[in-house]
């Protein structure tokens, strides 16, 4: 049987269209110099014109390895303990730094009156797992341990991030509940990269398609894992889809495209939390590809993802 892919929305079509060879799909390893380069040229103002105070903090890394880098913003207006955003950026754990894709947090801290901690961790193939979600676990620790310092509150704590940051999210929030870790209020994955077997049937439809297809998944995950990728042994610390047990975990919201390789695997994700019990919010996005909003962002449904992010913030917040 042939996989047809899902129709892209109109407007992300023609966005996608006018990218042109800047969107190609088949992300190869011979091909991430140029990706770090252009994840350094963006430098947004993370102020936000003066709305936040801007500090970095070098805190100690796990056992044996080098510090963990953080970029905390915390609104200028207040000294009361507020919500902390936790963010963990994507780049397929390849590329990427504590600044990049910083402004969705920013956007969601200037809204609900809150702290953002953004990681620089470790990035694959030079640091293959558990390097990078070691520094994201270290981080998290350091920043729940550390909440007056930097204006926060210890409970108030939710873990965000976008595709490979999403899966570190949700990595970390397993590191948390079985290390007895830091207490994490909610998580926050937008299109999360959570399977290293690189199966699902989106994953097979969407090949050579949209900016993130099943090379590109293949490339991203075997250097982070090498020979590993998609062998028996992988950790759920690794890839979040291989734990056998979701049960205990803080609320999520999780969403996704309909026309990108991570919708299957999402949505088994949440599937396999309400199954243990856990509290979650899934929303598929109807003909979006991966990192439609990034791309694309006057679109109509690029304005509801955001609403809708931001409703579910707002509610956790305020139980």
């Amino acid at each position: 049987m042939s996989l047809v892919p899902p129709p892209f929305d109109p407007e992300l079509a023609a966005c996608l269209e006018a990218l042109g060879d800047a969107a190609a799909p088949g992300f190869r390893l011979e091909d991430l110099g140029a990706a770090r380069r252009g994840t350094c040229l963006a430098a947004p103002d993370l102020t936000l014109g003066g709305a936040f105070e801007v500090s970095e903090h070098a805190v100690p890394g796990p056992p044996g390895a080098p510090g963990v880098p953080l970029l905390v913003c915390r609104p200028a207006d207040t000294t009361a303990p507020l919500p902390v955003l936790y963010h963990v950026h994507g780049g397929g754990m390849m590329a990427g730094t504590d600044r990049a894709g910083v402004e969705i947090p920013l956007s969601w801290a200037r809204e609900l009156g809150a702290v953002v901690v953004s990681v620089d961790y470790r990035l694959a193939p030079e640091h293959p797992y558990p390097a990078p979600v070691e520094d994201v676990y270290a981080g998290l620790v350091w920043t729940a341990a550390h909440t007056a310092e930097i204006g926060g509150a210890p409970r108030r704590i939710v873990l965000a991030g976008a595709s490979a940051g999403g899966g570190l999210a949700a990595a970390a929030a397993l590191l948390a509940r079985d290390r007895q870790g830091p207490f994490i209020l909610g998580q926050l994955l937008m299109s999360p990269m959570l399977d290293d077997r690189n199966d699902t049937v989106s994953s097979h439809q969407m090949a050579g398609l949209g900016l993130w297809d099943r090379t590109a998944n293949e490339t991203a995950w075997t250097a982070l894992l090498g020979a590993r990728r998609g062998g028996p042994d992988v950790s759920p610390y690794a890839a979040p889809a291989r734990a056998d047990d979701l049960s205990g975990l803080p609320p999520a919201y999780l969403d996704v495209g309909s026309a990108e390789t991570f919708r299957d695997e999402t949505v088994a994700y949440a599937s396999r939390l309400w199954q243990a019990g856990a509290a979650a919010e899934l929303h598929v996005w109807p003909g979006a590809f991966h990192g439609f909003e990034a791309l694309a962002p006057d679109t109509a449904l690029s304005r509801t993802a955001r609403a809708a992010r931001l409703d579910w913030l707002r509610r956790l917040l305020a139980r």
